[in-house]
């Protein structure tokens, strides 16, 4: 699903970025619920400050922020695996030449404005200015994955999540 936002532009940078999770729900300009096979229920949420995804299923309870999160440090892990919780998460950030960035963002919005378990989120002010979800349609056995974009045309960064969380 496409959607243009209604709200500046807040992120400013990758650097700002931090991970939360536990995080309580916070105040989404764009929301998608998902109701998956065996009754896990997923809501991707876009935020002025980039994106959250909170998953409820039967024995497994996550809430997932990326973000610029006031009285926290910004800190984004490349990579954070806790095997005792069945979650991992990696975060890679890209600084493409050229035109990369608009033709990645282009792609995004080509790619995803149509799939039913995707959300990609325009920001006004530059078509480049965009967060996207996606949820995997195959994940791994016994597991949920989804990926997100990030792309800040002011910094010409594109920063990439992934996220695989075994359920129970």
């Amino acid at each position: 699903m496409l959607v243009t936002l209604d709200a500046p532009y807040v992120d400013t940078s990758a650097a700002d970025l931090s991970l939360a999770l536990g995080d309580a729900e916070r105040p989404a300009l764009h929301v998608l619920d998902l109701a998956l096979p065996g009754d896990v229920q997923l809501r991707l949420r876009l935020l002025g400050a980039s994106h959250q995804v909170v998953l409820r299923a039967p024995a497994t309870t996550l809430t997932e922020t990326v973000a610029c999160l006031p009285g926290r440090p910004p800190e984004l892990p490349g990579t954070l695996h806790d095997e005792a919780a069945g979650y991992r998460f990696t975060a890679t950030v890209l600084r493409p030449a050229g035109t990369g960035l608009s033709d990645r963002a282009a792609a995004l919005r080509a790619e995803l404005a149509d799939e039913p378990y995707a959300l990609v989120g325009v920001f006004p002010g530059d078509v480049d200015a965009v967060t996207a979800l996606s949820v995997r349609a195959d994940p791994p056995d016994g597991a949920l994955a989804w990926r997100t974009w990030h792309a800040y045309p002011q910094t010409n960064e594109l920063v990439l999540t992934e996220t695989v969380v075994t359920l129970r």
